[in-house]
């Protein structure tokens, strides 16, 4: 199914309670948007989660579906409340209390890419930002409400994996403690937005396929962890976060040599993850 907002890839026959989603891996960069933005077509890629959609590509193989934002991050993050309006960005919009983010100028309509560059001279209408959250943030986190509603309805629980990556210098504070550099870090809230069960079983894929992981440092998950991790109600939200050397060459925003590779490895990891939402499959038949 294609959303200008989403693409969603079904498997043939649902077979597990888990979905999998990238909010951050849109990379439909419209002409307009390109014209208004004071940044060339490569720096403003730069907050992308390039290619985690194609990493992730395997999860319809094994029952569980996947969700993929078509819009980029720096045009609406989906990632974010729809109230996390920057004051600094957008006209009219009045600031309410401190919000790290925000101030920063990563609210739901980003005002910077990474390392702080500016996106846009000057600021955007109201009208602007209210049409973009009517496009694209409410159609993604309508289709993600439903896919958790109907595993829900059919396993008796939801358990949603949030995919993102990060950059590679994003890890250099751990690595120079003298600690194992993370490849991996797993995200849930510090145990708010999923069991511990549910974690412990995420992370031992990882672990399995050769990886080091870290949990909830530096990143323990944002909006999407926050509002879907639900676990006393049997709903469940582990954000992922992958080192972008694995697989990619961050300068030029392509795919490297080991692509191929970890993406092959990665696609064990998403059969396990997968497996752990295969409950009583009677129930859960079409």
């Amino acid at each position: 199914m294609t959303n200008p907002a989403f693409s969603l890839f079904q498997p043939s026959r649902r077979l597990s309670s888990v979905v999998f989603a990238s909010p951050h891996s849109g990379h439909e960069y419209s002409e307009g948007f390109l014209r208004r933005s004071i940044l060339d077509p490569r720096a403003i890629r730069s907050s992308e989660d390039a290619f985690v959609d194609q990493l992730f590509a395997a999860a319809p193989e094994f029952g569980a579906p996947l969700l993929c934002a078509r819009a980029p991050r720096a045009y609406v993050d989906l990632n974010r409340s729809p109230d996390e309006l920057d004051p600094a960005l957008i006209e009219g919009v009045r600031r309410h209390g401190h919000n790290p983010r925000v101030a920063s100028g990563l609210g739901v309509i980003p005002r910077v890419v990474s390392n702080g560059r500016a996106i846009y001279r000057g600021k955007l209408p109201m009208r602007e930002a209210t049409d973009r959250l009517d496009r694209i943030w409410r159609p993604y986190h309508g289709a993600l409400q439903d896919l958790l509603d109907q595993a829900h309805h059919r396993f008796g629980e939801a358990i949603l994996i949030d995919c993102h990556s990060m950059p590679h210098e994003a890890m250099d504070g751990i690595a120079r403690s003298g600690m194992p550099r993370p490849e991996i870090v797993l995200g849930d809230r510090f145990g708010a937005a999923a069991e511990a069960s549910v974690m412990e079983r995420v992370e031992a894929a990882f672990i399995a396929a050769g990886l080091v992981v870290s949990r909830n440092t530096p990143f323990a998950g944002a909006y999407v962890t926050q509002a879907y991790g639900r676990p006393s109600r049997r709903q469940h939200a582990i954000q992922i976060e992958i080192d972008r050397s694995l697989y990619m060459d961050e300068q030029r925003i392509e795919p490297n040599a080991q692509f191929d590779s970890f993406r092959s490895l990665l696609r064990g990891v998403i059969a396990e993850i997968a497996s752990i939402g295969y409950v009583d499959l009677p129930l859960a038949a079409e």
